[in-house]
């Protein structure tokens, strides 16, 4: 950081989040600022909140306040931008990846062992080792992994690695004990246990498979809940990251956000989906929406899942995959099922967010939708499908008719470029990752990034929108180009529009007067620098509620 932003940072001593820092009035100003105003792009200069919410900008012709009560900050001339809002995350499984065994970008499988054993010997432990990040199509064999080599370096511990998407998990045998799979064990509906040619687990379970080992891991307490959380969003903070959609929560997650709200030490707001597989669904439901007074944290929602990950082969598709014969996939409920559960949130007044990975997938949700949005005259509820990422062209004009937003991931598309031409075939990646068809059909698009699955570096995300391409420039000119989107579009994407996503477009998205003071100052002006630096943007700090919750040291 440059000296002068160091002095101003420590001049300003509003670093704590604690109560009393709120300032009364300040006054940002020599900045090279932008928002969106119906729709347009406008820049200011400096801009002017008191307490939570802002009062006003200036553009340079305007005559700035100089009322000795008004706190200033020199913003340098650095771009300020509305706080990013990633519609699509999982805070809670951020937190744990930061405490846990990071196995993301290994090439192979004992690659992947190593960096677990590394991580095990500075943080040894007698318990369950935890890891994720593998992702077999990274390695040279693009194979699953097996227990075998687990086995042979965690013979004391049990052990679960996550796969990169959260689909499946790796596990050792004395994982595999004590959840009691075996050769006879069946696999659940919605899940497979990966069993070799003898017909024996392999280690790996895929999707409903899962649970069978998570149901006999220790759950956190509440304070180890609630610490994970803070370590998440501190961490989110530093990326730009002023709001995040939880996708997925159970009742105790949501009452550590009620507790992290009222001891006002939440450094990013949280719009909270409940699992639809929380055995306590029924009771929240009936209780209705939950929203603190200082519009923190909040839950109007329900996430469902309805297929598996595309990696995992678990992506329900309409055809068989192209690289496994016979194969289409996995839906995680039956139909009946699928259909009770979205009827009952929308019957219930809460907006539903439906995972869906696969073309078949992707296709039975929306159906399921417009029977229940007519039978509960919900299409105002502004219900969502999570990833939207292989659509039958069919079906993309189905979102705009529904009224039903599209929340993507962008650096999907990039991460998964080659892998999903394997899965699919070229002909199917007419409807993959296809935001410029959905914006075209009018759809509206919510961005995010599924993080921990991705990094939550919300310019990431701005980039792979944009360039359709990796962070090494390739393809040369962006993969399934036509599928781009512009800057103004991305912004919106991960500004108004997830803002609108989450019903808070009144609250936050865009930076006027009496909405909520969230804004970050980066260093470089993101609708001016070349389109393929956009991901190397360095946030200097970040404001939520009129607080700064993140400084750059």
């Amino acid at each position: 950081m440059k000296k002068g932003y160091l002095a101003l940072l420590i001049t300003l001593g509003i670093c704590s989040l604690s109560a009393n820092t709120l300032a009364q009035t300040t006054l940002v100003h020599d900045v090279n600022g932008y928002t969106l105003v119906n729709g347009k792009l406008q820049t200011f200069n400096a801009i002017q909140f008191t307490d939570d919410k802002i009062d006003r900008l200036f553009t340079k012709e305007q005559t700035l306040p100089t009322a000795n009560d008004i706190t200033t900050i020199d913003g340098k001339g650095k771009t300020l931008l509305p706080g990013l809002i990633d519609a699509h995350g999982h805070v809670l499984s951020y937190g744990l990846s930061l405490l846990t065994a990071d196995l993301t970008n290994t090439n192979s499988e004992q690659d992947a062992v190593s960096r677990a054993q590394a991580f095990i010997k500075k943080n040894p432990t007698d318990g369950w080792l935890m890891g994720r990040g593998w992702n077999q199509e990274l390695w040279f064999s693009k194979q699953f992994p097996s227990k075998e080599s687990l086995d042979k370096a965690f013979n004391a511990n049990p052990v679960s690695f996550g796969r990169v998407d959260g689909h499946a998990i790796w596990v050792n045998s004395k994982a595999l004990a004590l959840a009691g799979i075996s050769a006879s064990t069946v696999s659940p509906e919605g899940g497979e246990i990966v069993k070799d040619e003898q017909g024996n687990p392999t280690g790996v379970l895929i999707d409903n498979a899962m649970n069978l080992v998570f149901n006999i891991i220790p759950d956190l307490n509440q304070q180890q809940l609630e610490s994970t959380l803070i370590l998440a969003m501190d961490s989110l903070a530093s990326y730009g990251l002023t709001s995040v959609h939880d996708a997925g929560i159970s009742i105790n997650n949501i009452k550590a956000y009620q507790q992290l709200a009222a001891n006002n030490v939440m450094s990013v707001r949280v719009n909270g989906m409940l699992s639809v597989e929380d055995p306590r669904l029924d009771t929240v439901l009936k209780q209705g929406h939950i929203n603190t007074s200082d519009d923190m944290f909040k839950v109007d929602s329900v996430k469902i899942s309805a297929d598996g990950a595309l990696g995992s082969r678990g992506a329900a598709l309409i055809k068989e995959y192209s690289d496994q014969p016979g194969h289409k996939g996995l839906m995680l409920y039956s139909d009946e099922q699928l259909g009770k559960l979205i009827l009952q949130a929308m019957k219930a007044g809460f907006q539903v967010n439906t995972h869906a990975i696969g073309d078949n997938a992707n296709q039975v949700v929306l159906n399921k939708y417009q029977t229940a949005i007519a039978a509960t005259d919900s299409k105002a509820l502004r219900h969502r499908v999570e990833h939207a990422q292989i659509l039958d062209l069919a079906d993309v004009p189905r979102f705009a008719q529904l009224g039903v937003i599209a929340s993507v991931q962008a650096t999907h598309a990039t991460s998964d470029k080659n892998m999903a031409e394997n899965r699919l075939g070229k002909a199917r990646l007419a409807g993959a990752y296809a935001w410029r068809k959905l914006l075209n059909a009018n759809a509206v698009i919510a961005n995010g990034s599924d993080f921990p699955i991705e990094s939550p570096n919300p310019f990431f995300g701005l980039h792979a929108s944009v360039t359709r391409q990796d962070h090494l420039n390739k393809p040369l000119d962006g993969w399934l180009a036509g599928e781009k989107l512009s800057r103004i579009e991305a912004f919106k994407s991960f500004t108004i529009d997830a803002a609108y996503a989450g019903h808070q477009e009144q609250l936050i998205g865009t930076l006027e007067s009496g909405k909520k003071a969230d804004f970050i100052l980066v260093e470089n002006d993101y609708f001016a620098i070349n389109p393929q630096q956009i991901w190397q943007n360095k946030i200097i700090a970040t404001w939520v509620n009129g607080r700064q919750v993140f400084v750059r040291e």
